[in-house]
């Protein structure tokens, strides 16, 4: 932290016994997972991987029945122990639950599972210095032991008859593919070195380089000689598993039955929507035809990668100008957000956190599929509010300036119901704040709160076998993608590619509408209790100087 940062900050509270065993949990798991180290921009090694084998297993949920013993001894002081003792519990518990119903050996899908997370490391490591890039290299020859002890999860998992489903291993076969390949991702991260390192670290990264590759290659055939004739052969995983993945995920426990109907109504409610906004656009025209024509308008357009960074990084340094200081109190480090264009190219949009001492600054990412060139600057504004101020940046940059209150477990835990619960939430604010005013940017905003509804009918209803919302019959996996195709105005790849990442990771997908439904209700009911001594932007702060919790404290919180 710079000196003037460090003068503006508050005085630090003094640690509580509850405060020293979040501490702990944090040094904890560094320990039990480094890749956490990049996260958070600690020094230290920066090439070791998590143990991903059963032995790893066992060690962390030896970890994490140990905290919880000794967070039930430790005594709150004050309410910010509490809710740190309220969610820190939650989260132990949910880690002693997912291993008793063996979520390690199922964890493989097209997304976020350690088939992803083992490269997706090093998109946050520092490459500046011929140190930095050695610790790369370190990690390139790292990639080989964190696979193997990944296979051998996974193998425990065939031994025990607890797999994933065959799609998602079929997917991660052809990503596997990917990186094995000498023009792949591994390839490219050594040629960025280019000759800006010294020549044994040259040598090193090459020599890295190979040996990850053949490590992705050893997984495919892993994947496809064994997983692949043992796996599941459905989608679904049934209402037990689902309740503990949706929790985890919430960080709250709801009404499956009672959401599942609300979210066809939040669709139809979206659709009607959209529908008025297209008649405004194109008197007449149906929602398609609206999206066909501004499709084809050159003044919507962006062309190339370059003018998508450019025009990302205007709209965000407006947004941060223009709400620091109205809606929302934007400290200074926090107005930094660096908007990069990723690189893979798999059509992810994603953002990652400033780093404690903020010489890492908040990150907004978008990894363009290949061949693609064009942009429509109408679909994505909404995207940089979400991702940027006041979406996701503004949320991680305050709980982390927040570090005279807040222990270093509460500012960096992201919940996704309480983190893409709030960016749709400023997402819907910026549309009331009149920064959606042109019909056609409006139209972008509801595309995508259209998806997120559709989320919630199709999640729920393939996992838990619920009927489809004509009631013809029940769901299964393969209704996903003409459902979702119905509901997204996107090309076939893309929509493919998200049905299959929902099918996999049960219960993420429905965490961002509800958790927008669960931020709303907080608010109308402040401001309801409140009446005109209600202040949006004490309230906002109020929420986020709570840090990143589940929704269950967070209701707790703020209506205590």
């Amino acid at each position: 932290m710079s000196e003037s940062t460090a003068a503006n900050a508050p005085e630090a509270r003094v640690p509580t016994a509850v405060d020293t065993v979040a501490e702990a949990w944090v040094d904890t798991q560094i320990a039990l997972f480094p890749e956490y180290r990049v996260y958070l921009g600690r020094d230290g090694d920066q090439s070791a991987y998590s143990d991903y084998s059963p032995a790893g297993a066992e060690a962390a949920l030896a970890a994490a029945t140990a905290t919880l013993s000794s967070l039930e001894a430790a005594a709150p002081v004050d309410f910010l122990d509490e809710v740190t003792k309220r969610d820190l519990t939650r989260e132990l518990q949910l880690a002693i639950d997912k291993s008793a119903a063996r979520f390690d050996e199922r964890d493989l899908n097209v997304l976020a599972s350690p088939a992803q997370g083992i490269r997706d490391v090093f998109d946050l490591m520092p490459t500046e210095t011929d140190d930095d890039w050695a610790s790369v290299a370190g990690r390139l020859r790292n990639v080989r032991g964190a696979i193997d002890g990944y296979i051998d999860m996974l193998r425990s998992g065939i031994a025990s008859g607890t797999v994933p489903a065959i799609r998602q291993v079929t997917e991660v076969i052809e990503q596997t593919r990917k990186h094995a390949a000498t023009d792949g991702f591994f390839g490219a991260l050594v040629a960025r070195a280019g000759d800006g390192v010294t020549p044994s670290v040259a040598i090193d990264l090459e020599a890295g380089a190979v040996a990850a590759r053949e490590a992705y290659a050893e997984l495919g055939r892993f994947l496809a000689d064994e997983l692949a004739p043992n796996a599941g052969q459905h989608d679904a995983v049934g209402r037990e598993l689902y309740t503990i993945a949706s929790r985890g995920f919430l960080g709250a426990s709801i009404d499956f039955d009672e959401t599942y109907e609300w979210g066809i109504e939040e669709l139809a409610r979206m659709v009607a929507e959209q529908q008025a906004i297209a008649d405004e656009i194109l008197p007449g025209a149906s929602v398609a035809e609206a999206i066909a024509h501004l499709e084809g308008d050159p003044a919507r357009k962006l062309h190339g990668t370059d003018a998508l960074k450019a025009w990302m990084q205007e709209k965000s340094d407006e947004a941060i100008r223009e709400l620091g200081g109205t809606h929302f109190d934007i400290p200074e480090p926090v107005r930094r957000l660096e908007c990069m264009i990723a690189p893979t190219n798999d059509g992810a949009i994603y953002y990652t956190p400033p780093t404690e001492d903020w010489s890492r600054p908040g990150q907004m990412w978008w990894s363009v599929p290949e061949g693609v060139t064009e942009f429509d600057t109408w679909r994505e504004l909404t995207t940089v509010y979400h991702e940027g101020v006041p979406g996701h940046h503004l949320q991680n940059g305050q709980a982390i300036y927040n570090r005279a209150e807040l222990n270093t477990w509460r500012r960096n835990t992201f919940v996704s119901g309480h983190g893409e619960g709030w960016a749709l939430y400023a997402e819907r604010l910026m549309e009331q704040l009149g920064y959606l005013d042109d019909p056609a940017d409006r139209l972008g905003m509801l595309d995508g709160q259209r998806m997120r509804a559709a989320r919630v009918v199709l999640d729920i209803g393939v996992h838990l076998g619920k009927p489809l919302p004509d009631g013809s019959r029940a769901w299964t996996g393969d209704d996903a993608f003409d459902f979702l195709r119905a509901n997204v105005n996107m090309n076939d790849g893309f929509v493919r590619f998200e049905a299959n990442r929902y099918l996999g990771w049960p219960g993420q997908a429905p965490s961002y509408k509800i958790g927008q439904r669960i931020w709303e209700q907080l608010r109308d009911e402040a401001a309801a209790r409140e009446g005109s001594a209600f202040d949006i932007k004490a309230w906002h702060k109020r929420a986020l100087d709570i840090g990143g919790v589940g929704l269950d404290t967070l209701r707790w919180a703020l209506t205590r």
